[in-house]
Order: structure tokens, then C-alpha cells, then sequence
């Protein structure tokens, strides 16, 4: 499981010029709480009304950051465990079972979901967008089965990029520190009338980390992008154009060659290259309804030497037709249909069994949003999906909120979803060919987890709001590694069952005009228990290396109309296996606008302590140790 998972994880109005420090700041905490978001119901709504533990990532959160690619800002969300394994790699999870081929998560960009067959869950190294374009990043911490399909069984993360309309003019950035440099470059304009467009290209080096004891890892990493989009807005309708390509290469650990079965095998540098399209309509019917559909095809190619190399090509259809509301109900419902083709080239000692694969997956959802009452809220829904694995899964989802008055909501939810078996569950074998000591898992089933959830959302006060979620889930067949009885192979099965349970609160308080002070502490509890004939004595630790607890508070400082300071401590609990001592972590960002259009800002990380590990053992696992990154970015 070890050396599986690590060799696949390895292998609306525009402005030129950025707004006023003040006016992104003092966005007042009435305004943070309408935000408009869609990952909790599939139609736009206020994070307020929102009946799920649903953090929200604004742009004004990534640019005070000072982050530099997606999994970086991602730790703003306390509801999510960002763990990193080396200069290009992570390991994020929501609720637990965080591993180096973490499988409980779906990830989405635009639209458009990035989890692979292959093992179900994210190749991080290749999710990238231009951060600058990024409107809002959507963390639910929970299932989401009904509204997104199998996969999205402990958590859901929506990144969602602004509109061409919105990111008019140009920008550039470039940026340098003792731990990695970019360059970004973008530049948008209008289409006629009704439409708008961008482009955009960026480039990323990061150079190699190194072990506690100063060992040199050999993980340096290099990637460039570029993409664009087109948005046509007119009246009552949308529609959306857009495209990615990417190409890069990461260096592989020492030592350069490995002896297998007696042959020297040189690594190499893993190439990574893909290329996706997506397109979306989007109208208001007469009757008031709305209707969307929405297309992309992804291709993604990975050569991991001497490993294994892929090919995948992705189609996914969607269709969503939002009802006008009549009496107490307001239905959604919506289909879609996916069609993968996967082409591996095997390795002597590791294989994916067929080598060429072609998938389908199908569903269709219904969900009705009930009122009550004027402040409460039933919404009951159902999704159908079939894979080619376990055949048809039964997602239903029920969720009762209550405003008792305009400031506070109480909500509830009871939820059911899975995680269908994947390639890695399957297909997988070692050595590449007979006899085999792992001879795949030709009759593993899907996961299954069944959720409670109990969440608070409110404003007590102007200056204060807060989130609190207690969430209690109970899982069946999780994936174990068992041996024949001879115990000369093993196989994958499904004999461990397991409950979880936890606190997740984070608030925001004004102190001033000028100054917030933010935080978030999550708590968390499993336990992992082996059906009877299990032979299986490592999953039970492994499934569940978790942290205990995390903490995050950050504060964000406007120290003058042209200086900004922002300030981060993050505490993380230990993990157990492999140990992992728990760490605590201070960054900070300062900001100076030298004029309207024109920033620098220097970016601190990991300024206290000598350095911490995030995952991994202690012999391979890079150390983060202090860094500085320069930034100098204009808009014109």
C-alpha cells in the first residue's frame, strides 16, 4: 500500500486598477455573509442561508496570503488538512483519512471535477489556475453525494475563477525567493457588445527540499500554463468558453537508480503534460426556470520512469433544470454522463491490469427545496449513479434549516454516499506479470458512509460571526490489504468498518475599522475496527493517521491607505504513523501599493523553529524551513 500509493502519488464591473486597500478589508461581515455561493445546493445562494459547514475563500483571502499555488491557499480553510509531502506534492483532506493517495474528496475547477480514475483521488501537482483569476474557492467539509456524485464523501472543493468581464486590462507578476520563483502574465479585452475575454501564461520553479538532517531530496519542480476564457453575458443568458494547457517535469528522490529483481533502474524526471476545454450555457427560461449545460474534455498524460505512464481522456456531459418555485417547492434536477478512456504502459514489477481501459459513469439527481415556514427550510434529495465496478449507488440527502431570526441559522443534514472502487482498488499488480504478489481486488466494493450532521451559522453581534459543526459518520468495507492463505499474495478487500466524529468552528471579528482577527479549530475522532478474517494489521493505523486537532488564527491589518500586514499561526497535531510530530506554524505577508496598479509584498513562511515535517517518514520527508518570496505585480 506504501509503495503503491507513493509511486502514484510521485508519479461584474471591470477595473484596471486593483480597488483600495480599505475597501477589500472592511468588506463588512453583513457582506462576507452574503456572498453568493452554489457547492451546497446547486443554485446561487447566501453563505448565510447555506445549511452546510461550508468555508468560503475570497480573492482579497489568496492575494493577503501570499500564497503561490492552489494547495498553499487552500490551507486558509480550517476545515481542511493541507499536508505537504515534497516541493510539488500534498496530501488535503477533509473529516480524516488523509494519506498520499488520499480518495474522499472531490475537487472541482469551474465546473470541471479533477480526481482521476486511477485511484479516485487528485494528482495535486498539476492542479494550477492563475490565483489573480480566482473569484471565490467553496470548502464543504461533508458529504455531497446527492448534488456531486460518488467521491464526494467527506468534503467538496469548488474553485471557481472569475469572468472575463470581470478581469479586463492587463497584469503582470513576477515573483523570487530562496524556495521558488514565477512569472504570470494576462491580459483581457471585450468581444463585440456582449462579450469579454482573457488570456493568461505562467510559469513555476521550485527547487529541491531537503530531510531533517540536511539531506538533499532530488524534488525540484517546473511547470508552465497557459489558458483562456470567453464569457458572451446578455440578458437572461450565459455562456462560457474556456481552456487550459499545461507542461512540466519534477525531479524524482535520490538515489537515481533502484534495484529491481536485480536490475538497475534509473528513475528519471516525471513528465507531466495535459490539455482541457470547457464550455457552459446558462439561461432563464420565461417560466422563470433555468436551465444549464455544460461540456469539457480533459486529457491528462503522466510518465512516472520506471514506474508507469498514462493517458487519460475524459468527456463529461451535464444537464441541470432548475424549476420555478410553485407553493412550498423549488426542484432542481440534472444528469450527467462521463466517458473516460485510459491507456497505461506497464512496467515489469508494477502493472495496471487491462492496460486499456474504457469507462463510462451515468447519473441523474432530484432534490427539492421545501419552505416550511418563512425561517425553515426541508430539502430532500436523491441521486442515482452507475459505474461499471458496483453497478448502481443510491445517494439520498436530507437537510432541515431554521432561521430563528434573520442573523442565526441552525441546520441538520442525514446523508449517505460512497466511494466507488477505483483502477488502484482493481487493476492493480505486482510484479507486472505472473505469479504476483498483489493480485488487484477483483471484488472490491464501494465504501459507504453514512453521515449526521448538526451546524450553527451566525452573527451574534455586529463585529462577530462564527460557524460551529459537530458531524458523526459511520463507515463500511473501507479498503484493506489481505493475504491468501499461504500468505505468499495479497489482494485488496473490503473488511474494515469505522466510525469518525468532530467539532469544526471558525469566526471572524472586527476589531477595528482597519483591523480583522480571524480563526478556526477543528477536532477529530476515529475509530477503525477489521471485520472477522482479516488479515490485515496496517490499514487500521494507516486509514486513520490523522491529526487530533488544528488550529489557525490570522490577522489582517490595513496599516496605512497604502500598506497592508497580515499575520498567520497555524497548529496541527501530530500524526502517528508514520510519527509526525505536531508542528505549529507563523507566515506573514506585507503589502505596499506604491500607486494605484502597482504592488510589492514580501511573504514569510514557517518563521519560527528551525523547520517541521508535514508527511511522511522522518527519513524521506521534506522539512519546510523558514522562506522569504518577493512579489512585484502591476495592473495596466
Amino acid at each position: 500500500m506504501t509503495f503503491l500509493g507513493a509511486t502514484l502519488s510521485t508519479g461584474m464591473h471591470s477595473s484596471n486598477a486593483a480597488p483600495p486597500v480599505e475597501e477589500l478589508v472592511n468588506l463588512s461581515l453583513e457582506e462576507l455573509a452574503n456572498i453568493q455561493i452554489t457547492s451546497v445546493s446547486k443554485k446561487g445562494e447566501s453563505l448565510a442561508d447555506a445549511a452546510a459547514s461550508v468555508f468560503v475563500i475570497t480573492q482579497d483571502d489568496i492575494r493577503r496570503s501570499g500564497a503561490t499555488s492552489l494547495p498553499e491557499a487552500l490551507r486558509l480553510a480550517p476545515n481542511l488538512h493541507v499536508g505537504q509531502i515534497s516541493a510539488h506534492n500534498y496530501a488535503i483532506s477533509a473529516r480524516g483519512f488523509n494519506n498520499i493517495s488520499a480518495n474522499k474528496l472531490l475537487v472541482m475547477i469551474d465546473g470541471r471535477s479533477v480526481y482521476t480514475p486511477l485511484f479516485s483521488g487528485v494528482f495535486w501537482d498539476v492542479q494550477d489556475v492563475m490565483l489573480e483569476d480566482v473569484d471565490r474557492i467553496e470548502v464543504i467539509s461533508g458529504p455531497g453525494g446527492t448534488l456531486w456524485g460518488t467521491n464526494a464523501v467527506n468534503g467538496i472543493i469548488n474553485v471557481i475563477t472569475q469572468s472575463a468581464r470581470t478581469t479586463q486590462g492587463g497584469l503582470a507578476s513576477i515573483g523570487a525567493g530562496n524556495r521558488e520563483s514565477g512569472a504570470a502574465l494576462r491580459h483581457g479585452g471585450k468581444v463585440e457588445a456582449d462579450g469579454s475575454y482573457r488570456v493568461y501564461g505562467k510559469y513555476t520553479d521550485r527547487k529541491n527540499t531537503e530531510t531533517a538532517n540536511g539531506t538533499a531530496i532530488n524534488d525540484a519542480f517546473h511547470q508552465g500554463q497557459a489558458g483562456f476564457r470567453m464569457d458572451w453575458e446578455r440578458p437572461g443568458e450565459n455562456f462560457t468558453l474556456q481552456g487550459n494547457a499545461y507542461d512540466g517535469k519534477e525531479a524524482q528522490p535520490e538515489p537515481g537508480t533502484v534495484p529491481i529483481a536485480g536490475v538497475p533502474f534509473r528513475l528519471g524526471d516525471i513528465s507531466l503534460s495535459g490539455i482541457n476545454l470547457r464550455t457552459r450555457w446558462e439561461r432563464l427560461l420565461n417560466s422563470g426556470a433555468t436551465l444549464s449545460v455544460q461540456a469539457y474534455f480533459d486529457r491528462t498524460e503522466r510518465r512516472v520512469p520506471p514506474t508507469f505512464s498514462e493517458k487519460l481522456d475524459v468527456v463529461d456531459l451535464q444537464l441541470q433544470h432548475s424549476l420555478p418555485r410553485y407553493g412550498i417547492h423549488a426542484p432542481v434536477w440534472g444528469a450527467e454522463y462521463r466517458y473516460g478512456m485510459d491507456r497505461v504502459t506497464n512496467s515489469p514489477f508494477f502493472a495496471f491490469l487491462p492496460a486499456r481501459v474504457n469507462q463510462t459513469w451515468s447519473s441523474v439527481f432530484a432534490q427539492d427545496e421545501m419552505r416550511l415556514r418563512d425561517n425553515l427550510r426541508l430539502t430532500v434529495g436523491a441521486r442515482v449513479e452507475r459505474n461499471e465496478y458496483t453497478g448502481n449507488e443510491f445517494l439520498p440527502n436530507i437537510r432541515l434549516a431554521w432561521k430563528p431570526a434573520p442573523e442565526h441559522l441552525l441546520w441538520s443534514a442525514l446523508s449517505r454516499t460512497v466511494r466507488a472502487p477505483s483502477r488502484l482498488d482493481r487493476d492493480a499488480f505486482v510484479p507486472g506479470g505472473a505469479p504476483f504478489v498483489l493480485a488487484g481486488g477483483r471484488n472490491v466494493r464501494s465504501e459507504i458512509a453514512d453521515v449526521i450532521e448538526l451546524g450553527y451559522r451566525g452573527q451574534p453581534i455586529r463585529n462577530l460571526s462564527y460557524s460551529v459543526t459537530a458531524y458523526h459518520a459511520d463507515y463500511e468495507h473501507l479498503r484493506t490489504l489481505e493475504s491468501n492463505p499461504s500468505g505468499t499474495s495479497f489482494f485488496f478487500s473490503n473488511l474494515l468498518d469505522g466510525t469518525t466524529k468532530g467539532i469544526e468552528m471558525w469566526g471572524n471579528y472586527q476589531a477595528t475599522k482597519r483591523w480583522r482577527l480571524s480563526g478556526g479549530w477543528t477536532l477529530h475522532r476515529e475509530k477503525l475496527k477489521l471485520r472477522a478474517g482479516s488479515t490485515d494489521v496496517f490499514s487500521p493505523v494507516t486509514a486513520g493517521n490523522d491529526p487530533s486537532h488544528m488550529l489557525v488564527l490570522r490577522s489582517s491589518h490595513d496599516l496605512s491607505e497604502k500598506s497592508e500586514l497580515d499575520v498567520t499561526v497555524r497548529r496541527v497535531g501530530a500524526l502517528s504513523a508514520p510519527a509526525v510530530p505536531a508542528y505549529t506554524a507563523v507566515g506573514f505577508r506585507y503589502g505596499w501599493r506604491f500607486r494605484p496598479g502597482l504592488e510589492l509584498s514580501v511573504v514569510g513562511q514557517n518563521l519560527n523553529g528551525g523547520g517541521h515535517g508535514e508527511f511522511t517518514d522522518v527519513s524521506t520527508r521534506s522539512e519546510l524551513e523558514r522562506s522569504i518570496f518577493f512579489k512585484i505585480q502591476s495592473r495596466f
